[in-house]
């Protein structure tokens, strides 16, 4: 029934779409309608001709939503499939739309133990998280509101943080285990993952280790904001990798590997804006370069390093954490609050255009991070179950306004869907307001601030 693997045609306004594996194939509206018709089928309906004029529904709301020039992807179209649906009062097809993508999901993941289908993290890890979660009981929403209501929320965090601190002990035993092959960790991840924390705890073990490292932050290389264009929102896509300098970056690599002494840019992210020649930088023979990237698998970011001097750890929130529903939460969702907060507190971005921008990040993330994550060394669970019912206090009054917003707005329905989303999710979780028990060295420092590390 979803839309899977698609073959399509072209269609006025809309050419291609980006795969769950980040390759981009041809559209076809037959796909959706196929999808639509099953669904219909399963409840017990067979006009195909109104699972036709669904999907010519929802292939106008997918123009109306995207520009000729910007690719939905299969989330953005299945999203708007289940949308279409429910608005057209069908509840039981689309709830039956659901439950078979979701089961589709799963049966994609069984048929390998190696990786699982979504965003290419393996099978193992997310089973290791969800078996955390349940000895945990923190895997649901129900589950987490007991936690809190026996008073036991503290506890949890501090197990949590440990659990945390754990992997990254794991990230730099592997390190060291090819310490003599190296000049280069790459510590990559999609947005809010955690990455930059990530970097300073991996740095301060690899230090106890006796290992001298020299970091360096990627994030410094973004070209200017008045160096992009703007869409028709007069938004910025500074997701792509072709936002960052990359000839510069590797220029700069290349020399600094070679001993040489480099001078690194600035860059504000208030003001988005770039300063050259700021940070003077030099690698010693003995020291290993360490670095933190939105993009760092992206072949070109790197490709004045040989391969079998790269070490590359990947960091996602893996959080296997259901709804009332029984569905699992979104890690990309997880992200976008994290992100919320973070740019409203630090980057002068207010909750509403981080969320209406989420669309570029996800978008970038399968086709710029996801396809390359087969090639990392380590993958790093980041997600911290405990942050629910704290970024949900935190973000009280920024979602719920989004709704009304943009729910009759055809260019903004990707924003609507996944602020309805998030918004069903959180409703019924417990608010934790109280943030003391979270550690000044916990990752969720990194987002709601307090944290011991200087970001």
């Amino acid at each position: 029934m979803p839309l899977n693997g698609f073959t399509m045609n072209t269609v006025d306004g809309i050419e291609t779409i980006i795969k769950r594996d980040g390759s981009v194939a041809p559209y076809d509206r037959e796909r959706i309608a196929n999808a639509i018709f099953k669904a219909m089928v399963s409840v017990g309906e067979n006009d195909r001709t109104v699972a036709d004029t669904l999907a010519a529904e929802v292939e106008r709301s997918l123009r109306e939503a995207y520009r000729p020039e910007t690719v939905p992807s299969v989330e953005d179209i299945q999203d708007m499939v289940e949308e279409t649906l429910m608005k057209n009062g069908r509840t039981r097809t689309a709830r039956a739309y659901i439950i078979y993508r979701h089961d589709r999901a799963r049966l994609r993941a069984a048929r390998s133990l190696t990786f699982e289908v979504s965003d290419n993290i393996p099978y193992k890890k997310i089973y290791e998280v969800l078996l955390w979660n349940m000895s945990h009981a923190c895997d649901s929403v129900a589950s987490l509101n007991r936690v809190v209501a026996r008073g036991e929320f503290g506890a949890l965090a501090a197990a949590a943080d440990r659990r945390f601190e754990e992997e990254i002990s794991g990230a730099v035993a592997a390190v060291l285990g090819r310490i003599e092959s190296l000049r280069l960790v790459i510590i990559a991840g999609p947005s809010s993952s955690g990455k930059t924390t990530t970097t300073l705890k991996v740095s301060e073990r690899l230090e106890r280790a006796g290992v001298q490292l020299c970091a360096m932050n990627l994030d410094n290389y973004f070209f200017s904001l008045n160096e992009h264009p703007r869409d028709e929102f007069g938004d910025y896509d500074y997701e792509s990798p072709q936002a960052l300098d990359l000839a510069l970056i590797n220029e700069h690599l290349d020399r600094l590997l070679r001993g040489e002494t480099v001078k690194t840019p600035h860059y504000d992210f208030k003001s988005g804006t770039r300063r050259l020649d700021v940070h003077e930088m030099q690698i010693k023979d003995h020291q290993l370069l360490l670095i933190d990237s939105l993009h760092g698998l992206y072949g070109e970011m790197t490709r004045s390093v040989p391969v079998a001097q790269q070490f590359k750890l990947y960091v996602e929130t893996l959080g296997q954490f259901r709804g009332e529903d029984g569905v699992f939460m979104r890690w990309a969702d997880n992200r976008l609050l994290r992100r919320m907060i973070r740019d409203k507190h630090f980057r002068n971005y207010q909750p509403m255009q981080t969320l209406a921008h989420w669309h570029y990040v996800r978008r970038s993330e399968l086709q710029h991070i996801i396809p390359f994550i087969g090639t990392v060394d380590y993958v790093i669970n980041s997600a911290l179950p405990y942050e629910l019912p704290v970024l949900k206090a935190k973000l009280a009054g920024h979602i719920e306004p989004a709704i009304g917003e943009y729910r009759d707005d055809p260019r903004r329905q990707d924003a609507y869907i996944r602020a309805k989303r998030v918004c069903d999710l959180l409703t019924p979780l417990e608010a934790v307001a109280d943030d003391s028990c979270v550690s000044p060295t916990s990752l969720l420092r990194e987002f709601i601030g307090g944290s011991r590390y200087a970001y």
